[in-house]
């Protein structure tokens, strides 16, 4: 019988030691060969040899020694063969291997069959079984030590070599490694319990296997071979599951998966496998135990191998649901879990099974109704994940929710509380859930089960009709219960189509497959609902519909209630909300959800939006939206547009029609379509879409200003014809357009038509043909485009201004109502008279300030002449004479002196616009003067609200043009800002006063107090514009930060969210310049604020917002330091908490906090008050949170130091206070004391006048002298003793005790005082009878 071959643990174990016996029959290497000694030819003969005798002989010739040696030899030196010779090698043990293992099983049928004989089969089963080792051995050793080659090579080289078409005998080893794997782990589907005569296999065999499977697994390249990997997790399945290895393989699976995150997904293959092969889900099972039995705390400090297997439990759950549902109570322990890593994962986990496992509607009744009561348990349970601590779970659990939204694994019944969570989190502090939440309510949206449209009012009416109709078919009312009944998961809902369309189809099969392609053709999809009701069926049928169209009624509700939440969004600093909310509206839009179209038109002011990536968004959201194929609906929808937006959103519609008429987005086409809307030539076209459209075209021309050329005549005819009449608006539109023409065109306007279009602007400025509300916006542009085209538009606008004039002040009265109203005398004048005048007014400073940009102008004109001028010269066109005088009048500065001549004359021109020449009258001047008058005259003012509103625009823009005129009114417009009882003069001062600070600095610096002031003002309008002016001033460093800024930092709680807003804005941009100005304000602000008449809660959230923006640990170390030093020379105890309440909001780094016990002696007068020591207390505990050992025993000292001085200082002031009440009572009883003295003193003198009745002398003496010696006396006796008293009390609860001592020694000193006044009083009544006895005797002589 051949020696038995035991599988070691290496190869080298296979050679005999000489040393040591070896107990049994065990088969080593006699006699090993060195290879290394071979030529190669010699080599390659020696490996034929060994493959002929492989293939010549017995299959378990393997164990013969001489053949086993040989081939030991050659497994040893693998590595250093030729390709051929490990071709020829591997080739022949695999083959052989291959061949014997189907002959095992009738070998092993033959033994059981033949049993005389015995022996002889025995010993070839034995036989078979060391030659089923010995292959398996060498075979996973050539593996092992080919893989140890490839890994330290190159393998990049290897894989991409591996790729090419081989020879047939050719060394591949990614194929040959497939096969050699694939062989093995066949090798453990044969009977090997029959082989092995033992229901497991050799001990030795699977481990080995098992370790050397596993060891491979760790290689990620090997990993990528498809085949190599399937035969892996073939043998982990088989070893684990079927010969029952299963601790050992869930170790190593545990093992591997902690430490390598590129094993999730194969060891799940693996398992997965291991269930599916073998119907077996032990491994499984005993995966799932092993991680629900670990502590979650050990996965809070090993988040690499939490976040392994998390992912791996998911991988599973998507595997395996049912067999994971079974086990899921094991897990959810670990939701209480400190690692957001695993709650995410079961997160994902109960989300793959609500998804998968409980899909089958086979089975009893009973397991069916557990199964759902599972279902319904996870689904509660992913409902309240939604609000884990952790941000990353909730992001998770939305998602989750997301990806069972889009399988349709949602009921009815769920899935408004779905929606409402979703429309909750988009509150959530957290970005990523905001997220989450957007895309989880878009995918409720798309998937929805209620239909293509969700109008409130559409639902409502279908609601009512189907109401009536139940109601008609039921006998009895619908109880309570029916009327909240929702259709369960498996419950079909026949008819739910009819919410919208009517028909029996169902609507859930409504699923556009892309937002763009979906939104394209929702407007054909939807139908007219018709108004009667069709027949859905009986009454349950009827029933589940009303069930269903109340719930997509509510679901509709809850999305429409997100829209001012949406707003908010769109205003968020994240780029990644403003994205996915404007992707939410867009799909809101598609399936009118109401107000959705009314949010998007929000979302355009975002298009000045310094982010790339939301102007992108908006633009594309644009495009999608209002761009179609068709160029008269793009046309339509622009226009419209156009009509609709205020003032802001026509600045950002103007700029993306701009960008998207240069990219070419807006055709051509499309502008020839806007034209025929605006010439009318499309029919049922309106006045106020032909403004529209002229509007859009104004914007596109900005680009493009040729478009405008080839309708000049129409802009003139429809713009300013019968038209205007009935759309105001439509000259002022026209106005604009005039003003975008290109030069050709306005030359050619001029020359064609200029007499008729300078008499149109005239009288259109000059004429009351337009409503008053439109009259001024049509008048500013109508001036503007006279500037543009006329070629001297001062003699133009200089009539205009007389003919405004004369229609005020006409004939001798107009002379005389002028000098009333300037001479500040009480008129009444008409309602025209008051439209005239402010029309004047209006008109005079509006070409005024026209009047200063065309001088402006005029001086860019010249130098840019100049410049081109001087560059010609610079390129060699002068001759050498001309090139000298250049020279020459260069040294002598004549060039600086042209430049210096024309500023001068620019200055002397713009302050002829108001001042003029003082010999001269002055057209614009004379209107200043008079209005400065006018605006004097505070009574006309009051009695004329809209008088005064022009007057003061007026009188701001001749401010605004001349310096000497702005001197002279300031105090004029500060007066008025201040007490105009109209909050739009007082706004329209407050925006003024802005413009002037900007031109004027110098004078409007000694004003900054009253400037500051306007953030006080009652009004919410000049707050509002009170902080964006100054904080366009101050952020653009057109003002200094006076110390007026606590102001600013009130208006951060002021009760207008709007204002409140602009404020923090103010504050955050105000941080970012320089080294955060904000640093070096704050003790200011503290200052200020602790000054002021404010709640507490308001100087908290200022302060706390405020500390906020300051970032850098040195400044705050800094601050730290100033705010202890605030503490010396402060006596108010509002202040003192104020100070440490900072302190506390402070982030305090190791500096910081030896900084504050460095202060200690500047703040320790404060201690005593329980509010301070609260806010110390607080920064202890921060301290403590971050400090190294040595800086905590150093806080700790400190904690002790604080506790023991507040306690000293209590009782010091409870001495203190005591003292207090001694000195009061001993100043009471001197008082007492020189009464009587001089009670005494009155009565002696009272008998020296001659008063003869002693007894009535007697009487008031006698009580007078022991009412104050007795009160004197106890009020002497009794601070004594209550001091004593008080200065024995330690603590609150000694206080009743001592005070009733207290009492007790009153009540004695007071019986004692009483006794020793007696005997004072006798003596004093003994003198005082005598001395009354001798002037008796002196009256009578």
């Amino acid at each position: 019988m051949a020696p038995l071959f035991v599988f070691p643990q290496k190869l080298q174990a296979l050679e005999k030691d000489d040393e040591e016996e070896y107990q049994g029959n065990r088969l080593f290497v006699q006699n090993a060969i060195d290879i290394a000694r071979f030529r190669p030819p010699e080599l390659e003969e020696f490996v034929k040899g060994v493959s002929f005798d492989l293939s010549d002989k017995e299959l378990y010739c393997i164990e013969e020694q001489d053949v086993f040696d040989r081939v030991y030899s050659l497994v040893r030196g693998f590595s250093s063969l030729a390709p051929s010779c490990k071709f020829i090698l591997a080739e022949s043990l695999r083959s052989n291997l291959s061949v014997l293992l189907p002959n095992v099983d009738s070998l092993v049928r033959v033994s059981q069959v033949q049993d005389d004989d015995e022996t002889p089969t025995l010993d070839r089963v034995t036989s078979y079984r060391n030659a089923f080792k010995i292959y398996s051995f060498f075979l996973l050793h050539i593996i092992l030590t080919e893989e140890s080659n490839t890994g330290s090579s190159n393998n990049a080289k290897v894989i991409a070599s591996s790729r090419k078409k081989q020879p047939v005998n050719s060394w591949n080893w990614e194929s040959q490694r497939g096969r050699m794997l694939n062989l093995i782990a066949n090798s453990l589907e044969i009977n090997l319990s029959l082989l092995f005569g033992s229901p497991d296999p050799d001990e030795n065999y699977l481990s080995f296997i098992v370790k050397n499977t596993f060891s491979m697994f760790e290689k990620a390249t090997l990993l990528k071979d498809s085949e190599t990997k399937d035969a892996l997790c073939h043998i982990i399945g088989a070893c684990a599951t079927k010969y029952h290895y299963t601790e050992q393989s869930s170790a190593s699976i545990m093992h591997l998966l902690h430490k390598y995150d590129f094993v999730v997904t194969h060891m799940a293959d693996a398992v997965a496998f291991a269930e599916k092969k073998y119907a077996d889900g032990t491994l499984a099972c005993s995966l799932i135990r092993e991680i629900g039995r670990t502590n979650p705390k050990s996965y809070v400090k090993d988040t690499a191998g939490a976040e392994n297997i998390g992912r791996f439990l998911v991988e599973l759950a998507d595997r395996l649901p049912k067999l994971v549902s079974t086990n899921i109570g094991l897990l959810i322990p670990h939701f209480g879990g400190e690692s957001y890593k695993i709650r995410n994962a079961l997160v994902g986990v109960l989300g793959k099974l609500v998804a998968k496992a409980f899909k089958d509607v086979e089975g009893e009744v009973s397991a069916k109704s557990i199964r759902l009561q599972t279902k319904q348990a996870m689904l509660e349970i992913l409902l309240e994940r939604c609000r884990d601590v952790s941000a990353y779970t909730r992001s998770r659990v939305l998602q989750v929710w997301a990806e069972l939204c889009e399988e349709h694994s949602v009921s009815i019944g769920l899935w408004n509380e779905v929606a409402s969570v979703a429309a909750g989190r988009l509150e959530d502090k957290s970005a990523i859930v905001r997220k989450s939440a957007l895309n989880l309510l878009i995918m409720m949206l798309q998937h929805n089960p209620f239909g293509p449209q969700l109008r409130i009012a559409s639902f409502q009416a279908t609601l009512e009709q189907y109401k009536k109709k139940l109601n008609e078919l039921e006998p009895v009312k619908l109880t309570e219960g029916m009327t909240d009944g929702v259709p369960s998961d498996n419950d079909s809902i026949n008819g739910e189509g009819e919410v919208d369309n009517g028909n029996a189809e169902e609507v859930t099969n409504y699923q556009p497959e892309s937002l763009t392609d979906s939104l394209a053709h929702t407007e054909q999809e939807i139908a007219s609902q018709d108004s009667s009701v069709p027949d859905v069926g009986n009454v349950e049928q009827t029933r589940a519909l009303v069930a269903s169209l109340e719930a997509g009624l509510k679901f509709s509700e809850c999305i429409a209630a997100t829209m001012p939440t949406l707003l908010q969004l769109m205003a968020s600093s994240s780029a990644t909300d403003v994205e996915n909310t404007i992707l939410l509206l867009m799909r809101c839009r598609q399936f009118q959800i109401d107000g959705a179209e009314a949010c998007l038109r929000k979302m355009l002011p975002l298009v000045f939006s310094q982010d790339k990536s939301i102007y992108e968004a908006v633009e594309n959201a644009f495009v999608t939206i209002y761009i179609r194929k068709s160029p008269v609906e793009t046309a339509k929808n622009l226009l419209n547009l156009a009509i609709d937006s205020n003032v802001g959103d026509q600045a950002a519609l103007e700029f993306i029609v701009g960008a998207l008429v240069s990219k070419g987005d807006i055709s051509s086409i499309a502008i020839s379509a806007l034209w025929d809307f605006f010439c009318f030539n499309v029919n049922g076209t309106t006045a106020e879409q032909c403004r529209g459209a002229l509007a859009i075209i104004c914007m596109a021309a900005k680009s493009s200003s040729a478009i405008l050329g080839s309708h000049l005549q129409d802009i003139i005819d429809i713009g300013f014809g019968r038209w205007a009449k009935v759309d105001p608006l439509l000259a002022r539109t026209a106005c604009i357009a005039i003003q975008r023409l290109s030069n050709e065109d306005k030359k050619k306007l001029v020359l064609s038509n200029g007499s008729r279009i300078f008499g149109i602007l005239e009288s259109l400025i000059t004429g009351f043909g337009l409503p008053d509300n439109i009259w001024y916006a049509a008048a500013d542009k109508a001036i503007d485009a006279l500037y543009i085209l006329h070629p001297t538009p001062e003699t133009l606008a200089a009539d205009l201004v007389k003919k405004s004039l004369s229609s005020v002040f006409d004939g001798t009265r107009g002379d005389a109502l002028q000098n009333d109203i300037a001479s500040g005398n009480s008129i009444v004048l008409s309602t025209i008279q008051v439209v005239k005048l402010s029309r004047y007014l209006f008109v005079a400073s509006h070409v005024a300030m026209n009047q200063l940009a065309y001088i402006e102008s005029c001086v860019r004109k010249i130098q840019k002449q100049k410049g081109n001028k001087g560059k010609v010269d610079s390129e060699g066109t002068e001759n050498a004479e001309t090139q000298k005088d250049n020279g020459i009048n260069a040294e002598l500065g004549l060039v600086a002196s042209e430049d210096a001549v024309l500023d001068t004359l620019a200055e002397r021109a713009e302050k002829e616009i108001v001042s003029g020449s003082y010999s001269e009258k002055n057209l614009i001047g004379e209107c200043a003067l008079f209005l400065s008058k006018l605006c004097r005259n505070f009574v006309l003012m009051q009695k004329y609200p809209i008088l005064q509103a022009s007057a003061m625009l007026a009188l701001c823009r001749f401010m605004i043009i001349d310096a000497k005129f702005c001197d002279e009114n300031l105090q004029l417009l500060f007066t008025v800002v201040e007490n105009a009882p109209s909050e739009i003069v007082r706004s329209n001062c407050t925006i003024a006063l802005g413009d002037l600070a900007v031109r004027f600095p110098n004078l409007l610096e000694p004003w900054t107090e009253n400037m500051y002031a306007r953030l006080k003002d009652p009004s919410v309008s000049v707050r509002k514009n009170a902080v964006l002016v100054l904080s366009h001033l101050i952020l653009n460093d057109m003002m200094k930060v006076k110390g007026y800024i606590n102001e600013m930092a009130v208006r951060v709680e002021d009760k207008d969210e709007r204002i409140s807003n602009l404020a923090k804005l103010f504050f955050h941009e105000l941080s970012k310049k320089g080294s955060n100005p904000i640093y070096n304000l704050l003790p200011d602000i503290l200052g200020k604020l602790s000054t002021q008449d404010l709640q507490k809660v308001s100087f908290c959230n200022i302060m706390q917002f405020l500390i906020g923006s300051i970032k850098k640990d040195k400044q705050m170390e800094s601050l730290v330091e100033k705010l202890c030093n605030r503490f010396s020379g402060v006596t108010d105890v509002l202040q003192w908490e104020n100070i440490s309440y900072c302190l506390s909001q402070l982030s305090f780094t190791e500096k910081g906090v030896k900084k504050l016990i460095e202060s200690f002696k500047t703040y320790e007068h404060a201690l005593s008050e329980d509010s301070v020591m609260d806010h110390f207390r607080n920064i202890i505990n921060k301290g403590k949170k971050f400090a190294k050992p040595e800086l905590k025993v150093c806080i700790e000292e400190f904690e002790e130091k604080l506790n023991k001085f507040h306690m000293e200082k209590k009782e010091q002031e409870v001495t203190a206070r005591n003292a207090e009440i001694h000195r009061q009572k001993v100043g009471n009883m001197e008082g007492f004391v020189m009464a009587g003295n001089n009670g005494e003193e009155s009565a002696e003198s009272d008998i020296a006048e001659g008063v003869s009745d002693s007894e009535v002398i007697n009487t008031p003496v006698e009580a007078q002298t022991e009412s104050s010696n007795d009160e004197s006396t106890s009020k002497l006796v009794e601070p004594e003793e209550s001091s004593g008293a008080c200065s024995e009390v330690t603590e609150q609860e000694e206080e009743t005790e001592i005070q009733s001592r207290r009492d007790n020694k009153k009540g004695a000193s007071r019986s004692r005082v009483k006794k020793s006044n007696m005997k004072d009083v006798k003596v004093t009544l003994s003198a005082t009878t005598q001395r009354v006895t001798r002037l008796r005797k002196k009256v009578e002589e």
